[in-house]
């Protein structure tokens, strides 16, 4: 017999399997789309074929994938290294170091968080033309060191950093640049975990600035490297789906290897 509080909660099973369908749906035709043909992807196949190294032969012939990968991981993960480092510091600075103008400086930086980056792209453009920086990959990265919503971030997370050790270790002799490299950061590893996450996504993906600054074949990331296969005349779509399955795996492997420090980041939470 099923009780009444399991009855009520069937409604409640069956939205969450409908919206676990939607989301999971576009990853299963992703993945059954580089097995099939140009034909059979037009026709909506969801069977799988046996045209998986065609389409891997096509696209390693039109990409050299060695090479985009590098150029893909070497803006990830300096952009995340060097956000994180300057979020963390100013999240933290703005935390433990107490002023008259502190919050009035914290405001006009998070009211930069309304002004859309099209309208910061042709400043920057020029910016880094007369920087001699164009084509580049630190001109890639630059622009999002300082992240002001992981600066947020970070400061909401410093909140919850114990005080008592602060001044314990200044009791016994460290100075602030000791604090926080052994021991805020230390403690704060999960917040750092989910940050990392947020952070790598965001410009392993990062597209529009890329489009903007990378003119050069051999500086190009995965996705340049995506999109241009697909704004071919005539697009070899299963090639496309193979390139857009080898940027979705790293991400995918970052997220589920730091799934559960990612949560505990969100959620706040200081690991002693």
């Amino acid at each position: 017999m099923i009780s009444r509080t399991q009855r009520d909660l069937i409604p409640t099973y069956v939205f969450l399997v409908i919206i676990a369908f939607l989301s999971i749906f576009p990853f299963f035709w992703m993945i059954v789309s580089i097995t099939n043909t140009n034909s059979d992807i037009f026709s909506g196949s969801m069977s799988f074929g046996s045209n998986l190294i065609n389409n891997f032969n096509s696209f390693n012939e039109q990409v050299n994938l060695g090479r985009v990968l590098w150029n893909t991981t070497k803006v990830a993960v300096m952009g995340t290294f060097l956000t994180l480092l300057v979020a963390s510091l100013a999240g933290y600075g703005f935390e433990m170091f107490k002023s008259r103008v502190r919050e009035r400086v914290y405001q006009v930086i998070l009211l930069t968080m309304m002004i859309p980056f099209a309208a910061l792209m042709i400043p920057l453009f020029t910016l880094f033309a007369k920087s001699g920086l164009l084509d580049t990959h630190i001109a890639v990265v630059l622009p999002t060191v300082a992240w002001v919503y992981i600066i947020f971030y970070f400061r909401q997370s410093s909140k919850a950093f114990p005080a008592e050790l602060r001044e314990a270790a200044r009791v016994d002799g460290m100075n602030e640049w000791q604090i926080f490299f052994f021991i805020y950061i230390p403690i704060m590893r999960s917040t750092y975990a989910a940050a990392f996450i947020i952070v790598f996504m965001a410009n392993w993906n990062n597209f529009l600035w890329p489009l903007i600054v990378l003119q050069s074949d051999e500086m190009k990331t995965m996705t340049l490297v995506i999109s241009s296969l697909s704004s071919a005349y005539t697009p070899d779509y299963g090639a496309v789906m193979v390139g857009t399955v080898l940027a979705t795996i790293p991400t995918l492997i970052v997220f589920f290897a730091m799934q559960r420090q990612f949560v505990q980041g969100m959620l706040g939470s200081i690991k002693q």
